[in-house]
């Protein structure tokens, strides 16, 4: 990644959420089957989308099942080992749509298809850098229905929620310290507003920035390894709720919470890999969500985000 943004040649970065596997590719020769869109720069297949009316049914786990991750989960925050751990599940669906056509009819800021394994549509930056070094992170913390009465004030007053974001800033305001010099948060808690199938979801994110310096691009593969995995979606301290996540998932997230970057020539874009549909052998479909654990996290209102975050990003 280093030796291509510095010599100016444009690439394309996917890796998964333990920093284990990655794909790389120069934007003039993206893999067969991979089709992305951003704002930095898209890759479309020929085809256009289909007109099959969109339907998601979600067959999820039981809230007993759900309840024995939770409680495993609080016990490694009463063990000390964490004090914001993201838990995740897959929820079995079933959905009209092939990944492609989801890919080519969502709305999203990144949205990115690998035909017969899986597609995201995702809302989260990771990182931005500008061609002068700048970086730029967006962590994105809560989530609540639009339709709540008072929804953007509940979403904003609610303890579990401040706490949960204000310590995932925290931690993203130290990973960035790590690469960046002058690290200070521009923008606390505003929110962003999702469309969907079901209706409008808002999302509360903040933008936290920080100096490279010029010779950003020579430095770039070290840069975002040393930040992965994403903060939003693993939880602090870092490496031990990693750990922890490890232990209490049911499978490996595989590139769910990954990153996938892209960058121009001049800048780097990058965003989480959230809102992700996965397809298994035999073509079964897994919706990919989660939240994060809290000692003030209540299952109930946990598990019920989880099933809330599953959805498709078209009007």
């Amino acid at each position: 990644m280093s030796d291509l943004a510095e010599a100016g040649t444009p690439f394309g970065c996917v890796i998964n959420f333990a920093g284990t596997r990655a794909t790389l590719f120069e934007l003039d020769a993206v893999p067969e089957g991979i089709y992305f869109d951003t704002p930095l720069a898209s890759h479309l297949p020929a085809a256009e989308p289909g007109t099959t009316p969109a339907e998601l049914t979600p067959h999820p786990r039981s809230m007993d099942e759900y309840r024995a991750g939770f409680d495993a989960a609080l016990a490694e925050l009463r063990y000390g080992n964490s004090y914001l751990l993201n838990l995740t599940y897959p929820t079995a669906i079933d959905c009209t749509l092939s990944l492609r056509d989801i890919f080519l009819r969502s709305h999203a800021r990144y949205r990115l298809v690998v035909e017969g394994e899986w597609v995201c549509f995702s809302p989260e930056i990771f990182v931005e850098i500008d061609p002068g070094g700048t970086i730029r992170s967006h962590p994105m913390k809560g989530t609540i229905d639009a339709t709540t009465p008072n929804a953007a004030a509940v979403i904003l007053a609610d303890d579990k929620e401040r706490h949960e974001h204000n310590t995932i800033v925290d931690l993203i305001r130290n990973d960035l310290s790590t690469v960046a010099t002058n690290v200070h948060v521009e923008r606390f808690r505003y929110l962003q507003s999702v469309h969907t199938l079901r209706g409008e979801l808002l999302q509360v994110s903040s933008e936290i920035t920080g100096d490279l310096g010029g010779d950003w691009r020579g430095r770039l593969g070290e840069i975002l390894f040393g930040l992965l995995p994403a903060g939003s979606v693993s939880g602090a301290p870092k490496e031990k709720t990693v750990e922890a996540i490890l232990d209490i998932e049911d499978d490996d997230r595989g590139f769910y919470t990954g990153v996938f970057g892209l960058f121009d020539g001049e800048r780097f874009d990058a965003g989480v890999l959230i809102r992700f549909i996965e397809q298994r052998a035999g073509g079964d479909l897994y919706y990919r969500s989660g939240g994060g654990i809290t000692h003030a996290s209540d299952c109930e209102k946990e598990y019920r985000e989880l099933l809330e975050k599953i959805y498709l990003p078209m009007e």
